[in-house]
């Protein structure tokens, strides 16, 4: 069956570029000798995990005319991610992620995206109605809202989909991106109104609706309409909220490598469980190893965990 024919499981847009991580752990970039190069960025992270469970995924984003773009293109194809709405962008050049690593908490970012990023030039037309339509599950992250025209096109397709299940925002916080935290939390007012599922640490939380505390930042994401509401908890696991149920998680422990995809294991679980129909629970409890097993790697996309690593430690197996 050609993709052509293929339903669509999962459509992520957003953030696609090159993570180079340091081979060497412990020390400053300035001490690094050798890098590993790997497709990353949040959005496509998430896709490469959903796809890894059989999904068929489509990522919308978009890359510089340039060799890491024509990289990127070829690793979403071996990663069995469609790449027929990546878009290559004249004008800017595919960014780079360089990390730092200090186990087991200490992950330092370093984003090359000046002048613009091109994943944040994506326009309507990437995003067909019928793909909209289609899509079982739409992945939106914050970064995604913080310049246009990514804003205007990622609140575009939010109202195209009309608060259809399973239209999910990550939460995504990151400072750098934006000029002011308020700027953030009135992007993400906007698009919280076309969500039934939001995810995000405290911390993110607290950007989108001023509350650290899972409890009341569910509460407070529920009240904004959402009908899912999850907040990572980091080492004390994960608190889940619809208005009828409430759910808490203890986070499936590891001896930590690298940090830094583990939320995208996350995310990529999360779709993959919603999608199956799961309790929520269980649906909790999948993506937490998955993101757990992420972190005991180096790498972030091809780290990606399969279905039968991931459910040989949830049902007691030896992981």
């Amino acid at each position: 069956m050609s993709r052509e024919t293929v339903p669509v499981d999962v459509v992520v847009v957003g953030r696609l570029g090159v993570d180079a991580y340091p081979l060497q752990s412990g020390v400053g970039l300035e001490d690094v000798s050798t890098f590993g190069k790997y497709l990353g960025g949040s959005a496509a992270n998430v896709a490469v995990a959903a796809a890894r469970y059989g999904r068929n995924v489509g990522l919308v984003s978009r890359v510089g005319d340039d060799p890491f773009g024509r990289y990127l293109l070829r690793e979403l194809e071996r990663l069995n991610v469609d790449p027929r709405l990546v878009a290559t962008d004249p004008t800017y050049k595919t960014p780079v992620t360089f990390c730092e690593i200090f186990p087991p908490d200490d992950f330092p970012l370093y984003f090359y995206r000046e002048p613009k990023a091109p994943d944040l030039e994506v326009t309507p037309d990437q995003l067909p109605d019928d793909v909209l339509a289609d899509a079982k599950v739409f992945w939106a992250t914050v970064t995604g809202l913080s310049q246009e025209p990514s804003r205007s096109t990622h609140l575009d397709a939010l109202r195209r989909r009309a608060r259809a299940r399973h239209t999910v925002i990550d939460l995504d916080y990151r400072s750098t991106f934006w000029a002011d935290p308020s700027e953030a939390t009135a992007q993400v007012g906007a698009a919280l109104e076309y969500a039934t599922v939001a995810v995000g640490n405290r911390e993110e939380c607290e950007v989108a609706v001023g509350e650290t505390v899972p409890e009341r930042a569910a509460d407070a994401l529920l009240e904004r309409g959402v009908e899912l509401a999850i907040v990572k908890q980091g080492p004390k696991g994960v608190f889940a909220k619809t208005r009828d149920e409430t759910v808490e998680v203890p986070t499936h422990v590891v001896d930590v490598v690298n940090g830094l995809g583990a939320g995208d294991a996350f995310g990529g679980a999360l779709c993959h469980g919603l999608l199956e129909g799961w309790g929520l629970e269980r649906v909790l409890r999948f993506a937490n190893v998955a993101g757990a097993i992420v972190a005991s790697r180096l790498e972030c996309s091809t780290a990606m965990p399969t279905l039968a690593e991931v459910e040989d430690i949830v049902s007691g197996g030896v992981g």
